[in-house]
């Protein structure tokens, strides 16, 4: 069996070396010819695939090691009697921890207290749903805004408009869907942007599109109140350079490349093409991953909540050092530009999740607990 993989894939020799022959390609350049006798396909969000790729190959099984899967052309899939599997969740702790260190950057710019904000969260899925619940572990106020689940669930859902009305702090966390009864391309456009509170943050680590970003760039000109965070680029891998130069944090969709989460949708992916093949999944994940680098934490019950929240987060990882190494590959030309994009997602540096972290509390403090297990942190003796 010849499995195609895109070559950023971690641990694909581990998961999938004794289920095929592996051929690894740079996602963005796999091409028709490349695919033509390959019988299974691994890729992630920068490679388009649809029945331009695969039309006449032998694939019969694709896998994405993402969330989203607005790159796959699934009634293609479906029609042509193809497999398919993405991987749901697999980052989306990493996204949270991303959400929370731009939020402590944000706080601190501005010397804003953050419980007193109240937050929006479009989109609750697999993402946005963890991160309603840590928000809401904080004891943060957080309306959520999500017209499919509201329409399953009923109660405990706002509207779009009564979020931009209400909120301090936006955080996107929708999939990019131009045709739905609910479609998502520039969801955030001039007009929404401009009714905006005056002071909001808007974070985007979903879909560069949800956001119109030219749109974006002119509000940002025209209304200094308003502080955005982007992880995410309507043009990836080309960047507005202007736009980000006005955001607090501007990062290359990295939102979500935590080790773990990284490693998660390799494994999601390989349980999924076992299960295709009728084989059993004999490599697991907990036996690949490494101990992490900062395994425990001793708190003073005497600590202050919002030092302890900013110590703690920004222990295991601060999105401050992936916004400087972004600007300062925002030099040369466009095409030195997006080769710099994918360089910095290609060999992003280790960075593990604040879930899971120990963390001994010397004393007691009703409100630390709260906080470390809002965290997912684990409290030990």
């Amino acid at each position: 069996m010849l499995i195609v993989a895109d070559e950023n894939i971690p641990l694909v020799d581990a998961f999938f070396a004794e289920l095929g022959e592996i051929r690894r390609l740079p996602g963005r350049q796999i091409t028709r010819a490349d695919v033509h006798d390959a019988d299974v396909l691994l890729v992630r969000s920068v490679t388009k695939v649809d029945r331009d790729l695969l039309e006449g190959s032998a694939v019969r099984f694709v896998g994405t090691c993402t969330i989203g899967t607005d790159h796959l052309a699934i009634d293609y899939f479906q029609q042509a009697g193809i497999q398919w599997s993405s991987a749901p969740g697999c980052n989306a702790r990493g996204v949270v921890d991303y959400v929370l260190g731009s939020l402590l950057t944000l706080a601190e710019i501005e010397g804003a207290d953050l419980t007193q904000r109240i937050y929006g969260v479009i989109g609750a899925g697999e993402v946005g749903g963890r991160l309603v619940s840590v928000l809401k572990g904080l004891g943060f106020q957080v309306l959520v805004c999500d017209p499919l689940r509201e329409a399953a669930e009923g109660d405990g859902y706002v509207s779009l408009e009564q979020i931009i009305e209400r909120c301090d702090v936006i955080s996107l966390h929708t999939p990019l869907d131009k045709t739905g009864e609910h479609p998502t391309w520039h969801l955030f456009d001039q007009q929404r942007l401009n009714q905006l509170k005056q002071g909001a943050w808007l974070i985007n680590a979903s879909r560069g599109p949800v956001i119109d970003n030219n749109a974006l760039r002119e509000v940002l000109i025209q209304r200094e109140d308003l502080q955005a965070v982007l992880d995410v680029w309507e043009a990836e891998p080309q960047v507005d350079v202007e736009l980000a130069e006005l955001c607090v944090l501007a990062t290359p969709h990295i939102a979500g490349y935590s080790l773990d989460g990284k490693q998660r949708g390799t494994a999601q992916i390989y349980q999924a093409l076992c299960d295709f093949l009728g084989q059993e999944a004999v490599i697991k994940l907990a036996d690949l991953l490494p101990a992490p680098w900062l395994a425990k934490v001793q708190l003073s019950a005497e600590c202050d909540p919002a030092w302890a929240l900013a110590m703690l987060c920004r222990g295991v990882y601060d999105p401050r050092r992936d916004d400087a190494d972004f600007r300062r590959s925002l030099v040369g030309n466009v095409q030195e530009q997006k080769l710099a994009f994918d360089a910095l997602r290609k060999h992003y540096p280790v960075r593990r999740e604040i879930e899971g972290l120990h963390v001994h509390l010397e004393g007691e403090s009703m409100a630390l607990q709260q906080l470390v297990k809002a965290l997912g942190g684990v409290l030990v003796p």
